[in-house]
């Protein structure tokens, strides 16, 4: 009754609190998608975080980050579009951390002004990882050779069916350490004076929320709603900004879809849904 009864009294005798937009990136940092999965990208982050920024009104924007990390470049445009949408509104971030901000979901957070975690969420990994399975043992066993013909004798760097040469190793762990390297530098730039002399902090560990907060990698404990509403009063209001879906869904299209097309998204939905399982369970999750 009361909800209706300041719905009619005209707007400017109502008394409304501020209004915080909402964004939720979840889920591991992929290029690409399928219409059965959708991964969190630039691209599909892109749109959301427009919408949000764009509310002239709202002195902040809220982020929602849940996290496992994944694609550094696509982790580090949307860190970079955050900054710049921040800059251009000139709006205060603030991220709330819920299961886990880690690797790339960490390099995501510490886009925020201020970055707010969970005391038992997962936080750090600050590091470069790359996995991949060797098969040339197999490949004997099954009686079947492997024949790779290239132009430029590096080409066929780190096949999975030949054996592993120690050059290709050294290789890859060179342009790992450029990208963890890139990493630390943004962790620094925004953390600052913050963060703790601690010989483990770029290691690539991974701390809880509680423990975040003694190493400077978090700047408070706590949930979004009960945040917010300290920080802004209790009458803010948090607006969680989405998507546009059509009639059918977002990405699903139902009509001019031939069964080929569908089989493929099915499989590359299934293979991706295979690589976030894993770095899900990176962190016991």
């Amino acid at each position: 009754m009361r909800s209706l009864f300041r719905r009619l009294l005209p707007k400017s005798m109502r008394k409304e609190g501020v209004v915080i937009p909402v964004v939720r990136l979840h889920g591991a940092i992929m290029a690409g998608g399928s219409q059965f999965r959708q991964n969190l990208s630039l691209t599909s982050a892109a749109g959301v975080l427009e919408k949000a920024f764009a509310f002239k009104a709202a002195p902040a924007v809220a982020i929602s980050i849940n996290s496992p990390g994944g694609s550094p470049v696509q982790s580090r445009l949307i860190h970079r579009r955050i900054r710049d949408l921040a800059a251009e509104k000139n709006k205060k971030v603030l991220v709330f951390v819920e299961d886990v901000a880690a690797s790339g979901g960490y390099m995501i957070a510490v886009a925020g002004d201020e970055i707010i975690a969970d005391p038992s969420s997962i936080v750090g990994s600050i590091g470069v990882v790359s996995a991949s399975f060797g098969f040339p043992e197999l490949m004997k066993k099954l009686g079947v050779e492997r024949r790779v013909h290239t132009a430029g004798r590096n080409k066929a760097l780190l096949d999975p069916f030949q054996p592993e040469r120690e050059e290709d190793v050294e290789r890859l762990k060179s342009l790992q350490l450029e990208v963890h390297e890139t990493f630390i530098e943004m962790v620094k730039e925004r953390r600052g004076g913050k963060l703790a002399d601690d010989p483990d902090l770029f290691t690539g560990l991974f701390w809880t929320g509680r423990r975040g907060l003694q190493l400077g990698l978090v700047d408070a404990l706590g949930d979004m709603r009960g945040f917010l509403k300290h920080r802004f009063g209790p009458d803010a209001q948090l607006k969680l900004v989405t998507a546009p879906r059509g009639l059918f869904g977002r990405r699903l299209g139902l009509f001019g879809v031939d069964a080929r097309s569908l089989a493929g998204d099915a499989a590359e939905g299934l293979a991706s849904a295979a690589q976030e399982r894993s770095l899900w369970a990176r962190f016991g999750l």
